[in-house]
C-alpha cells in the first residue's frame, strides 16, 4: 500500500511577528522605537518545514499542539492554506498557542518565544496510524518540547519498525545545556540530522572544531548529517564522505525560516530518490529562495523552481 502521507511533521507551530530592521538594540525604559516593517506570519521550525514540503509537492500531515485561541485559529488556518493536513494538530484548551517575536537588524535577529502548549506536547499527540503509514517522519525544536523529546526514541523506533525513515532538526537550546544524554537515544533512531553550523558544533560537543569535523562526529553516531552553513552554503556527511555546496546566491529580504525550507528541500529530494549530493544542492536552493519574502513560508519555491535554480548554477 502507498503511504497515506509522504511526510508527517511533528513539533512546533506558532504565530510569529517579524519586526525590523532595527538600527539600534532593543531598549527598555526609552521612548517607543519605530521600524519600517512588521509582518504577522506562521512560525515554528516544524510548521515552516511542513509548508515548504507541501509547496514542493509532498502530501504532508502535521501533529502537535496549539491553544484554543485566536492565535491557534490563525496557525491552523495558515497551515491548511499551505496544503498541510491538520487533522492531528491538537487544540489544547488549557494552554495558549506559542507566540514568537523576531526583531531583525542587518543579517542578525533576536527571537523571543512564549512556548505555551509546546511544553505539553508529547509522543501521545502523534497518531500511530500516521506514524507508521507515512513515507517519512520529521520533528523539530527538540529542546523546546521536553516531553516530546523524552518520547522521541519510542516515536522514531515505531516509525522505523514500520519502514518509515526519520529526521530531526534540534534547533537551538535556549537553556544552553545541550543535553547529550537525552539526545543520544534519539540520534540512534534518526536517519537524517539537519542542524545549522552552530548547532552541529554544540550537538557534537566540539568546541573549536570545524563544522566539517562536527558533521563527521555526528554522522558516526548513525544519521546522515546535512548542515546549513549560512552564506557558505551547506555540507553533508555520512561518516565517510564529505559533500559540500556553495548554494544559490539571492538578495535576501529576510532569512527567518531559511533553514526550515532547507530541511523541506532535503527531505523532498531524498524521498524522490535523489542521492545526497543532489539533495544538498536542492535543499540549499530551497533555503536561499525562501529568503525572497518576509516570513518563513511566504516565498518557498516549488519543486520546478528549486530544480531550475540548481540547474542554472
Amino acid at each position: 500500500m502507498p503511504p497515506t502521507f509522504d511526510l508527517l511533521v511533528i513539533g512546533d507551530a506558532n504565530a510569529e511577528v517579524i519586526l525590523g530592521p532595527f538600527d539600534a538594540p532593543l531598549a527598555f525604559g526609552s521612548p517607543e522605537q519605530l521600524v519600517d516593517g512588521g509582518t504577522l506570519t506562521l512560525g515554528g521550525s516544524a510548521a515552516i518545514t511542513a509548508c515548504g514540503a507541501a509547496r514542493l509537492g509532498l502530501r504532508v500531515a502535521f501533529a502537535g499542539r496549539v491553544g484554543d485561541d485566536d492565535a491557534g485559529d490563525y496557525v491552523r488556518g495558515r497551515l491548511a492554506a499551505h496544503g498541510v493536513n491538520i487533522s492531528a494538530l491538537r487544540v489544547d484548551d488549557t494552554l495558549p498557542t506559542p507566540l514568537t517575536t523576531v526583531a531583525t537588524r542587518g543579517d542578525d535577529r533576536a527571537m523571543v518565544t512564549a512556548p505555551g502548549a509546546l511544553a505539553a506536547t508529547t509522543g501521545y499527540d502523534v497518531p500511530e496510524r500516521l506514524l507508521t503509514t507515512s513515507g517519512h517522519v520529521h520533528t523539530a525544536s527538540f529542546f523546546l518540547m521536553p516531553k516530546l523529546a523524552a518520547d522521541l526514541p519510542q516515536v522514531f523506533g515505531a516509525a522505523q519498525a514500520a519502514g518509515v525513515t526519520t529526521s530531526l532538526d534540534t534547533n537551538d537550546d535556549p537553556s544552553g545545556s545541550w543535553d547529550h544524554t537525552a539526545l543520544a537515544p534519539v540520534l540512534a533512531g534518526t536517519d537524517l540530522l539537519l542542524p545549522d553550523a552552530y548547532e552541529a558544533g554544540r550537538l557534537a560537543g566540539t568546541d573549536g572544531a570545524s563544522v566539517m569535523e562536527a558533521a563527521e562526529l555526528l554522522a558516526r553516531q548513525g544519521p546522515l548529517v546535512a548542515v546549513k552553513n549560512g552564506a557558505e552554503g551547506a555540507l553533508c556527511h555520512d561518516g565517510d564522505t564529505l559533500l559540500a555546496t556553495s548554494g544559490v546566491r539571492v538578495t535576501p529580504q529576510n532569512s527567518v525560516g531559511a533553514g526550515d525550507s532547507f530541511n523541506a528541500g532535503f527531505i523532498a529530494a531524498r524521498l524522490a530518490g535523489r542521492p545526497p549530493c543532489e539533495a544538498l544542492d536542492i535543499a540549499a536552493a530551497c533555503g536561499a529562495l525562501s529568503t525572497r519574502g518576509r516570513g518563513g513560508a511566504t516565498a518557498q519555491p516549488t519543486w520546478t523552481e528549486a530544480l531550475a535554480h540548481v540547474t542554472a548554477r
